[in-house]
């Protein structure tokens, strides 16, 4: 049975780069059978963590249907943009409200335990994002995701997708099918 992976970029912008590329991962699992999903964070909207809200009111409707996504799939991909040498808060507050119990008896972490992850990121900038997965790697494998080692950072991200959205630099594009061929193969063992 193939792997259900989860594609996603930790910006809402309309037009993300980080978005463009979590897509071109996404479309290169399914062309590797993978069981892809691809999600907008956008379409999650939720406040800013606080314990004070989760104890009166719990977790966010929107962070339960998120939770859930990332329960049902054993994988999942982050194109992360880089927001002053980090990762941004959309995916900070996510990660946040995902961790949390909400139901009697639930394991801790129970939508990241066991996971495997994959890590990419663009930007305009000349290191493509690349100081932004440092923390963002050390995060996942401090809730129990195991990252994998492989990783790609693409410099330029303004000229790096043509106007169907696709990678323009040929290693760019096989560097990023290694990595999602690396992700099925640890996601299926």
């Amino acid at each position: 049975m193939a792997p259900k992976i989860l594609f996603l970029a930790g910006s809402a912008r309309k037009d993300s780069l980080n978005k463009k590329l979590a897509k071109v991962a996404y479309e290169l699992a399914l062309e590797q059978g993978a069981d892809a999903t691809f999600i907008d964070l956008r379409d999650f909207p939720m406040p800013i963590y606080d314990g004070d809200d989760e104890a009166t009111d719990g977790l966010p409707e929107n962070a339960i249907k998120l939770k859930q996504l990332f329960i049902e799939h054993s994988g999942v991909f982050i194109a992360s943009p880089e927001y002053n040498s980090s990762f941004s808060a959309l995916l900070k507050n996510s990660i946040d409200w995902i961790s949390r119990p909400h139901v009697e008896k639930e394991r801790p972490l129970s939508a990241f335990s066991d996971k495997v992850a994959a890590l990419a990121s663009t930007s305009p900038g000349a290191l493509g994002g690349l100081r932004g997965l440092v923390p963002l790697r050390m995060l996942l494998g401090n809730i129990q995701v195991m990252v994998i080692p492989e990783q790609l950072a693409i410099g330029g991200g303004m000229t790096a997708f043509d106007d169907q959205g696709k990678l323009t630099d040929e290693k760019q594009q096989r560097a990023l099918g290694l990595i999602v061929a690396r992700l099925i193969s640890e996601t299926s063992n």
